[in-house]
Order: C-alpha cells, then sequence, then structure tokens
C-alpha cells in the first residue's frame, strides 16, 4: 500500500490545488461586465448628444432673441411680411427666418423668428410689437 493510500489525502490535495474558476463562469462574468459597459456606453452617449443639443438650442436662441431686439428697437412698426437674415454665433452658421403677422388690432403686430441650421428648424421665438 502506497503513503497515499494510507493517508487517504493525496485525492484531496489535487481537488485543493485545482481551486479556480471554470470557462462557463467565467463567460457568464464577461457577459456581464459587457452588458454594464454597453449600458454605460448608451448612457455617455445620451448624454453627448443632449449637450450638443442644448449648445445648439442656446445659440440659436442668442439668433433669435437678437432678431426680435432688433424688431422691438427699432423706430418703425415692422413691415408685414417675411425675411430671412443669417446670423453667425459660436462659428456656427444659423439662418432666422423673421415673420411679420398683422394681429386683429392694427396697433400691434405677431413677429415670429424661426432658426435653422442649414435646413433643420432649432427654435421658434414669438413675439408682440406695438406702436410707441
Amino acid at each position: 500500500m502506497s503513503h497515499r493510500a494510507r493517508t487517504g489525502t493525496g485525492a484531496r490535495r489535487r481537488h485543493g490545488a485545482a481551486r479556480g474558476f471554470t470557462l462557463v463562469e467565467v463567460l457568464v462574468a464577461l457577459g456581464i461586465v459587457a452588458i454594464a459597459l454597453m449600458a454605460g456606453l448608451q448612457a455617455t452617449s445620451a448624454l453627448t448628444r443632449n449637450a450638443a443639443r442644448q449648445t445648439n438650442v442656446v445659440l440659436a436662441h442668442l439668433c433669435a432673441e437678437n432678431e426680435l431686439s432688433r424688431v422691438r428697437l427699432s423706430s418703425q412698426m415692422p413691415s408685414i411680411g417675411d425675411t430671412r437674415v443669417a446670423c453667425e454665433q459660436a462659428g456656427r452658421r444659423y439662418d432666422v427666418a423673421v415673420t411679420v403677422s398683422p394681429t386683429p388690432n392694427p396697433q400691434f403686430r405677431r413677429v415670429d423668428a424661426q432658426v435653422f441650421e442649414a435646413t433643420l428648424p432649432v427654435l421658434r421665438l414669438s413675439t408682440i410689437v406695438g406702436r410707441y
């Protein structure tokens, strides 16, 4: 009878020395990490798109407010009709379509300023202008 057979520890030592993870366990853990990383990537992507959109809206708002302020500060009542004005903010080019339309009260006019980036609408602001 060998020494290992007498003590009965040979089988336990071999089993004890082979501790670790199986391939299935490693693949499951890898799958969980991959799913978590994809969720994080999508959240980061959504935040980036939102920040870009917010920047675009703020710059377009500046263009629209500039045109509405120009109309408000004019000493004459704005004439009815459409005009298109180019506006550059932070190196971006926007087009502002200003529409002046009549109201039921002839002492007031409605002024709409719609801002476009290329051909895509970004923002629309409206105000009422009256005679001074």
